[in-house]
């Protein structure tokens, strides 16, 4: 029976050895999908940024040319067509930023589909 008991003991020590392996290497994926999502959030903050910057100098561009263009014949229709033209464009993107904002995926899926096998393979 003493023989028993040092089994079961050293059992335990082993299971729990193997569960602070798995949560380490758990804790380990995460830390890296964090810094990998956060090194990508940036640099898409940053190129956004910048094609903003550079779309609206476009436009502002495009506008005064097409007004220049149109100043002595279709002033005021130019000047309309150019508002409703912005205010579509304006509703289409925000209407996609919406969809982009609700339909993201999970950023730490490989930690949790790692978890999700370990309880398969851990539990009967």
């Amino acid at each position: 029976m003493d023989n028993e008991a040092i089994t079961a003991g050293a059992s335990g020590k082993r299971l729990g050895a193997a569960m602070l392996g798995l949560l380490h290497s758990h804790i380990e994926l995460f830390g890296i999908e964090l810094q990998e999502q956060k090194g990508r959030t940036l640099k898409l903050l940053l190129f956004a940024g910048l094609a903003l910057v550079f779309a609206l100098l476009l436009l502002t561009a495009l506008s005064g040319l097409l007004l220049v263009l149109l100043w002595d014949s279709y002033r005021l229709a130019g000047i309309i067509g150019l508002c409703v033209f912005y205010g579509a464009a304006t509703v289409y993107c925000g209407l996609r930023l919406k969809a982009a904002v609700f339909d993201e995926s999970s950023p730490f899926s490989s930690t949790l589909e790692e978890l999700a096998k370990d309880r398969e393979r851990l539990l009967p």
